[in-house]
């Protein structure tokens, strides 16, 4: 352990290429360099030969075939996933669950400057399509549990990974949906470990805090139609669906849904006062004491991430209308994205767009399939306890804020299916994203070891916690 903290501080001094590494961390940076380099796109790729490797070098370490299962799911078969235990010394203790999916967006090596599927490691970062987002997780909980299977660890209670794929794509195989429902027993926990939250670096990669997410906002689309009998276009009419939606967005353009806290979003807004103070910093107390203070909001949603952070946000993402370029449109019809407050009804969210919208004429319909709207899970001194206690040891005076995510991850589908998820990485990364999503995505090569350490570190901690 002394060696891993040893490393993490040679490699913050000095550019991570310069400095040899160790034989457990070498390992590591193979399994991770596995992962990237297995094309996990839903197109092209492969989740299953993916989740096999991790399965081989599972094995290869110890575990034993019955612990250790790679799965795909009906008519999906390369989009499988793989799942293994660490089997710990009380039967009456709940498990806790490491959770990751290994599937990525899409990404064209022609728009890229290095192959997408090729770890290049450069001037202080990793390179490549997963690099963040998630295989930098992924690999780290299979090589959290194969140091934990070499040294001999005995947990309190079980120690469960998953690894799946669907993550990235909406309408596809979800592995983690499957495994919550299906084979209920591989996965199921007192809680869950998962993506969605890491430190933040100042422009300078100066740390300003870490996060610990409790509770993620819900997507789902929504349908606004309007239709009309139409007509000839050389005789126009003021009562045009065209128009009459474009006026319905308009409406719930301006609509903001209130402002909403939960366990995590308070302490987020707290600690957060204190890290950015002035003019946001009293904001953030100010609207704290008083949900309804407009000025207090209107300054804080000057920053599209906090402005959603407060409320359930609509939008409206695509448009179409009309049949012809010589006729008064008989039908137009727009999607509106909703990314909703945990634990708000779906149906609750339609009725806020019916009457912002306010026009009888537009009908507003989920589109389906519906997302799983569960409430966030709750913050505990037993969650943040761990999280506290080793970065206190790794990072002296970095703040620990607890966090919501405003995006959408796998824990929709364990939060509803009553394990408590929680993101918590310890990886810091830039202000500008790291490439998340888009082109040349990149991990700093410091974020992504010292993320190890931690991860190792705090998932030994809630291991051996009485649950």
């Amino acid at each position: 352990m002394k060696s891993a903290i040893a490393l993490a501080a040679l490699l913050a001094a000095a550019p991570a290429a310069a400095q040899p590494l160790s034989p457990d961390v070498a390992a590591f940076r193979d399994t991770y360099k596995e992962l990237v380099e297995t094309n996990t796109e839903l197109s092209i790729g492969s989740c299953t030969e993916a989740a096999e490797k991790m399965a081989a070098r599972l094995k290869a370490a110890g575990y034993a075939d019955g612990d250790v299962h790679v799965f795909t799911g009906p008519d999906h078969p390369k989009e499988g996933g793989v799942v293994a235990v660490l089997h710990g010394s009380d039967p009456s203790a709940k498990a806790i669950l490491l959770l990751a999916h290994i599937d990525v967006v899409e990404a064209k090596r022609e728009d890229w400057t290095r192959d997408p599927f090729k770890l290049v490691e450069e001037n202080g970062y990793f390179y490549g399509r997963g690099a963040s987002d998630d295989k930098a997780m992924a690999a780290v909980w299979v090589d959290t549990m194969i140091r934990y299977k070499k040294e001999g660890f005995r947990p309190r209670r079980d120690v469960k990974m998953a690894l799946t794929c669907g993550e990235e794509t909406s309408g596809a195989f979800n592995g983690a949906d499957w495994l919550v429902r299906n084979q209920r027993p591989w996965v199921d926990a007192a809680f869950a470990l998962n993506e969605g939250a890491g430190g933040r670096l100042d422009e300078k990669g100066d740390r300003v805090s870490l996060g610990v997410q409790a509770g993620e906002k819900v997507y789902q689309d929504y349908q606004l139609e309007t239709t009309n009998p139409g007509g000839h276009s050389s005789r126009p009419v003021k009562d045009n669906a065209i128009y009459r939606l474009a006026d319905g967005l308009a409406r719930l353009r301006d609509y903001d849904f209130p402002v909403q806290f939960n366990d995590a979003t308070r302490l987020y807004w707290d600690r957060m006062s204190k890290i950015v103070g002035g003019e946001n910093g009293a904001a953030m107390q100010a609207i704290l004491k008083d949900p309804a203070d407009a000025k207090a909001d209107a300054t804080l949603s000057k920053d599209p991430s906090w402005h959603s952070m407060l409320r359930t946000t609509c939008v409206a993402t695509r448009l179409s209308g009309g049949h012809a370029n010589n006729a008064l449109p008989q039908r137009a019809d727009a999607n509106v994205n909703c990314r909703i407050f945990p634990g708000v009804p779906i149906e609750d969210v339609r009725q806020a767009i019916v009457k912002a919208v306010n026009d009888p004429q537009i009908a507003v319909t989920v589109v389906e399939p519906k997302s799983p709207a569960p409430p966030a899970p709750t913050l505990t001194p037993a969650m943040l306890g761990p999280v506290e206690k080793v970065s206190a040891e790794l990072w002296p005076g970095v703040p620990v804020v607890p966090t919501m995510s405003t995006g959408a991850t796998d824990g929709v589908y364990t939060n509803a299916g009553g394990i408590p998820t929680y993101g918590l990485s310890g990886m810091f990364g830039d202000p500008d994203g790291d490439g998340v999503h888009g082109l040349n995505e990149r991990i700093r090569v410091r974020s992504l070891y010292e993320g190890r350490d931690f991860l190792y570190r705090v998932v030994k901690l809630y291991a051996d916690q009485k649950g």
